[in-house]
């Protein structure tokens, strides 16, 4: 980030305090209607998931957007809601079938949460089909449409039938269902044509209910992308897979024709449970993994229209409750919608955004050891680029007076930068160690493949606790300069992903200050060697300091406040559910201090009711990137924002599971040149933004 000038930091802090945020006044607050401890005060965890996807869903219908960009938020949408069922409401069902009645934190029972959350999932898939609804049209007025078999003419009919032969129909496994074979297993995600068939001859059906099934394999694409017209190259046309494998049931049943059919899809229960005395946690995560794969099925989704006949013998055999049954008129499996967003139709996407890079860095010819020298360096992704980050290791490894590395990994891409550098440098003979995370939900699969790729190298992967995730993101160099050794660390908010780190927006902090290289060594030694760090002097550390740190600099607000003093707290997050962290605002709001909070998704907090949080205001900002920085900053006795604030960054949402049952970083900021970056640079434009903000009610809407 480039350096305001005094002048332009003098204008941009005296605009943000006249602005007041777009003017706005807390006010007397709605009146409290119930008692202040009670569960009420919260939000419901799981309806606050949903109504982040909602969000997302209203950016679908978003016309600033560019049209295809839309198709990418309703895509997004369909994701979002896949996970939430086979992630939080697989476990709340898991709840129920062991005959839990504990309340969440706002007092529902599992099975008040399951009824509310039906009604919600069923009015959020029927505007999701909607929006598709109305998308397809724009989408065939602008030139790319998505056709029926039908629709095709004969010059179409003859190039997917030659494209079915040669690219589809090797891929295929027809199954036929009767005694002696039986109904197979069906994988999470799996999409699946289920049909009657009839002999062509004489329309006479075979025995039994269910002829066939033909699961859609996940290695052919769910549209198929045909020939542009000679009219118009840049018309775009797109079939469904499921269309094209109906055009073609008599290549795969010579002599029979599909009497009727239903298309269906499955989502099974993706929760992992890991032995706790696993003696090797490699070979007990991938046996995990296996089992994962043929979880319980939670939600079956089947078109309607299929044959009562074929649909009840689908729900028989995969053994689903009715309730767990959708019968969705519109097209199954949103998600893959993204297959239809091509490069070819730039005017109906994003203009792609190039990152900057640091002047600094090129100032120093792009030695990042000299630029972080001069000072510390924060970079705001995908603002600026994130290659700095790979390049950091990159010449770590190929430096002849760097000894060591040290880096966390919980999620990255398939062919990592990161991982190839930290290869090569153990290959080059340095001191590598990599803190792989196996429980990093849906990517322990690759983290294994990755962890055994740089154990080939040579490096030493540690993984970490099996009861606490390690999600701090922390890289560590040691280098020798003038016979002594300095450490380089980087601390971020996000994933060590070239790929996520283009569109999701994270904070890097680059430093070779010796007190955070200090800090940084303990951590690295806590996660390898079992040593409580116990001596952190800049950094907290879940699950030992952080939680306190953040409710330490809480009450000192409130004592400010008390005192008569300027107090405000600003925090970016992704989730707010802690309980005692919600409390203390609550005290906080209670005692005059201002609290400003962007929360992109789930949040617990009930803002702006009187008597509990009127001076609470939480916004979300949903837009082409996703928010996913966290940074906390304090008035400290002259408001925000201010030259005395205290400022953090962190990998940690605030929520149980990142405070008390992983190992996270929240890194003070003292270099002033950072500090005054995060505060005006970033919380200040993202408070004060109003083209993308959802400012979140008393009632919870």
């Amino acid at each position: 980030m480039r350096q305001p000038t005094a002048q332009e930091q003098a204008a941009t802090h005296a605009s943000v305090m006249e602005a007041d945020f777009l003017n706005f006044a807390p006010g007397p607050g709605v009146p409290l209607e119930f008692d202040p401890s009670s569960p009420e005060r919260f939000f419901n965890r799981e309806l606050s998931w949903l109504a982040f996807d909602d969000r997302v869903l209203d950016e679908a219908e978003n016309p600033a957007h560019p049209l295809l960009e839309r198709v990418r938020f309703l895509a997004i949408s369909g994701e979002n809601l896949d996970e939430f069922f086979v992630v939080r409401l697989a476990g709340i069902l898991g709840l129920l079938r062991a005959g839990h009645e504990a309340p969440s934190i706002d007092g529902r029972t599992p099975a008040q949460q399951l009824r509310e959350i039906s009604a919600v999932v069923r009015g959020l898939e029927s505007r999701q089909q909607e929006v598709w609804a109305s998308l397809r049209a724009e989408l065939r007025s602008a030139g790319v449409d998505v056709l029926e078999a039908a629709e095709l003419d004969e010059e179409l009919r003859y190039w997917l039938d030659r494209y079915f032969v040669d690219e589809v129909l090797p891929l295929l496994t027809p199954l036929a269902v009767d005694p002696a074979h039986p109904f197979p297993f069906i994988p999470n995600k799996g999409l699946v044509l289920a049909m009657q068939l009839a002999r062509t001859e004489d329309a006479a059906e075979r025995e039994g209910a269910l002829s066939a099934l033909l699961p859609i394999p996940n290695s052919v694409d769910r549209f198929v992308r045909l020939p542009a017209g000679d009219e118009n190259p840049r018309h775009l046309r797109f079939i469904r897979m499921e269309s094209v494998i109906l055009h073609n049931v008599d290549r795969l049943f010579p002599g029979y024709s599909a009497a009727s059919t239903g298309l269906f899809r499955v989502l099974r229960d993706s929760d992992i449970e890991v032995e706790e005395e696993a003696e090797d946690l490699v070979r007990e995560f991938e046996t995990a993994l296996k089992r994962r794969r043929r979880g319980e099925v939670i939600r079956l989704t089947i078109e309607a229209g299929a044959p009562d006949e074929l649909k009840n013998h689908i729900i028989t055999q995969l053994r689903v409750a009715r309730q767990d049954v959708v019968e969705l008129e519109g097209m199954i499996g949103l998600s893959d919608l993204a297959g239809l967003i091509s490069g070819d139709r730039t005017d109906l996407a994003w203009q792609p955004y190039v990152p900057r890079m640091p002047e600094r860095v090129r100032d120093h010819q792009g030695d990042i050891f000299s630029a972080i020298r001069q000072k510390d360096m924060l970079l705001h992704h995908p603002y600026e680029s994130f290659e700095i980050v790979v390049n950091f290791l990159r010449q770590a490894a190929r430096d002849p007076d760097v000894l060591s590395i040290k880096q966390t990994l919980y999620r990255t891409s398939q062919q990592s930068p990161i991982v190839a550098a930290l290869c090569e440098a153990a290959e080059a003979g340095k001191s590598v160690t990599a803190v792989v995370e196996l429980k990093a939900r849906f990517d322990e699969a690759a983290n294994i493949g990755l962890a055994r790729q740089m154990e080939r190298a040579g490096v030493q992967v540690v993984f970490g606790f099996l009861g606490l995730k390690t999600h701090a993101k922390l890289s560590l160099v040691i280098r020798r300069e003038s016979g002594s050794l300095v450490s380089y660390a980087h601390f971020g908010t996000g994933n060590y992903h070239p790929i996520t780190a283009r569109i999701y927006t994270d904070l890097s902090l680059f430093t070779c200050d010796r007190v955070l290289g200090r800090d940084s060594a303990r951590i690295f030694n806590y996660i390898t060697g079992y040593a409580t760090p116990t001596d952190m002097e800049q950094a907290a550390v879940a699950p030992f300091s952080l939680k306190d740190t953040l409710l330490t600099e809480i009450d000192a607000e409130i004592a400010h406040a008390e005192a008569g003093r300027p107090s405000a707290v600003w925090a970016k997050l992704n989730a707010l559910i802690h309980p005692e962290i919600i409390d203390a605002f609550y005290r906080a709001s209670n005692a005059g201090v201002r609290v400003d909070l962007n929360v992109r998704g789930i949040c617990g907090l009930r803002p702006g009711i009187r008597g509990l949080s009127e001076n609470i205001r939480v916004k979300s900002i949903v837009g082409r990137f996703l928010e996913h920085g966290r940074i906390a900053c304090f008035g400290n006795g002259e408001g925000l924002p201010g030259h005395s604030a205290r400022v953090y960054i962190s990998s940690a949402d605030w929520m149980p599971r990142n405070l008390d049952r992983r190992i996270e970083t929240l890194v003070a900021i003292h270099n002033p040149t950072v500090r005054d970056q995060i505060l005006d640079q970033v919380m200040a434009a993202n408070l004060r933004d109003e083209a993308q903000s959802w400012l979140l009610q008393p009632d919870g809407t």
